[in-house]
């Protein structure tokens, strides 16, 4: 391994991480000092301070560990109704009033109209959804950069690989798959299957896929001469993948799979420039990857589990650490497989990625996540609603801080989830080549 260009690329990683995190918490920060709350601290990182200065009431900072940020605005808990003495009565009681009472030191001489939990509802959201938004546009840039400078892949009818071996006979002593032994070669252009035009890979996969145990005639172009050539597929079996590429999966999270006709071959690929549109989509089924994966997450822990303490497999489509995303960017730079171009354009793609994640995991209706400050706004919006359609007084403001155990139980979750990815990504990390 040449160990520079792998560094180069987990520092580049590291640099987008944090200007990621620095973004998202920028817009927390914009709409909070836009709507007059006080902002006490604006930090980058966890753990030792490297660098802080103070602008105006707000103390910027850089800290050591690139795993996270905050920003610290006065009043994000109301005070609550209930006396200290009575509310830290157990465990989980003094850490909801530990809550209150830190929101309330950095209330302390601030106008009670610059405090959090004192702004409309429809501010509160738009300060706490800033962040995961600032994600979604940086996402949006990167990948517009991505399809309108690099381009996007598309499958080609010229072969790139032809399998020796067939699935069940993964390792083969003698060619035994219908391509190998059709005599097909990598460099084969694919024009016309059993006489029909075929002018992309789909058209390929679709007339082979029904074909198991039929002859099919090729008709490929082979150093400049036309060629017919008789293949057989025969039948196999594939996993199930949806219009964006990722494997369908189950009930149980399992991925599906189906029985196909199957040559061994495999499609060339170039990168062809897209319009700046071209974007929406991407994001659309990184997203809808994203989701599935959380939805499904304590299965792909499970195996994950299975592969670092075991002998399975890391699916490639499965979760993965920081550490090892770090990883994977170091992989790609110091790859010897891929262009300088295919190699920037991945980094970018890996960013844009981890924005996506960053936003759908913010949205999470769950303390200490963004998603959890809005669903209590919304909560409290719902609240009000119905008070005036009785015509009773203003309920005030929702006392979030009383979902602190639930806080707690959910940081526990994350720590052990992250100690097990990482673990995982050291022991046996993801491999993509």
């Amino acid at each position: 391994m040449d160990i520079f260009p792998f560094l180069l690329g987990v520092l580049i990683f590291l640099i987008g991480l944090s200007l990621s995190i620095g973004l998202h918490e920028l817009g927390h920060l914009i709409p909070a000092k836009i709507f007059k709350v006080k902002v006490g601290k604006y930090m980058i990182g966890f753990g030792p301070t490297l660098f802080k200065r103070t602008w105006g009431e707000t103390e910027y900072g850089l800290k050591a560990l690139p795993l996270g940020g905050y920003i610290s605005m006065a009043g994000m808990f109301p005070p609550g109704t209930k006396s200290r003495s009575s509310a830290s009565r157990n465990f989980f009681g003094k850490m909801v009033q530990d809550a209150r009472d830190a929101s309330a030191e950095t209330a302390e001489n601030v106008d009670q109209s610059r405090l959090f939990y004192r702004l409309p509802v429809w501010k509160r959201i738009i300060i706490m959804f800033g962040g995961p938004f600032m994600n979604l546009v940086l996402a949006f840039v990167l990948f517009a950069i991505i399809v309108m400078t690099f381009g996007m892949p598309q499958s080609t009818t010229k072969l790139s690989a032809v399998a020796e071996c067939t699935p069940a006979n993964a390792s083969c002593a003698v060619a035994d798959s219908p391509g190998a032994l059709a005599g097909l070669t990598v460099g084969d252009e694919v024009t016309a299957i059993n006489g029909k035009v075929v002018t992309s890979w789909d058209d390929v996969s679709a007339l082979i896929r029904p074909a198991a145990a039929q002859t099919l005639t090729f008709t490929v172009v082979r150093n400049g001469q036309i060629q017919d050539i008789s293949v057989t597929p025969i039948e196999a079996e594939r996993t199930v993948f949806d219009s964006s590429g990722q494997p369908v999966r189950d009930s149980t999270g399992q991925p599906l799979t189906e029985q196909v006709g199957y040559v061994g071959i495999s499609p060339g690929t170039r990168l062809a420039p897209q319009p700046i549109t071209a974007a929406f989509p991407l994001m659309g089924s990184t997203i809808t990857g994203t989701a599935n994966m959380i939805a499904t997450l304590p299965q792909r822990l499970v195996e994950v589990g299975q592969a670092a303490f075991g002998d399975a497999p890391r699916q490639l489509d499965g979760p993965i650490s920081v550490v090892g995303v770090g990883r994977v960017a170091g992989d790609i730079a110091e790859s010897s497989q891929v262009t300088t171009d295919g190699k920037i354009a991945s980094l970018l793609g890996i960013l844009a990625s981890l924005n996506i994640a960053l936003f759908v995991f913010n949205m999470l209706p769950l303390l200490p996540l963004d998603g959890g400050h809005i669903a209590g706004a919304l909560w409290e919006l719902i609240r009000k609603g119905w008070s005036r359609l009785r015509n009773r007084p203003d309920p005030g403001p929702v006392d979030i801080a009383r979902l602190m155990p639930v806080t707690f139980v959910v940081v526990v979750v994350m720590i052990a989830m992250s100690a097990l990815l990482i673990y995982a990504d050291i022991v046996k990390p993801v491999s993509i080549f």
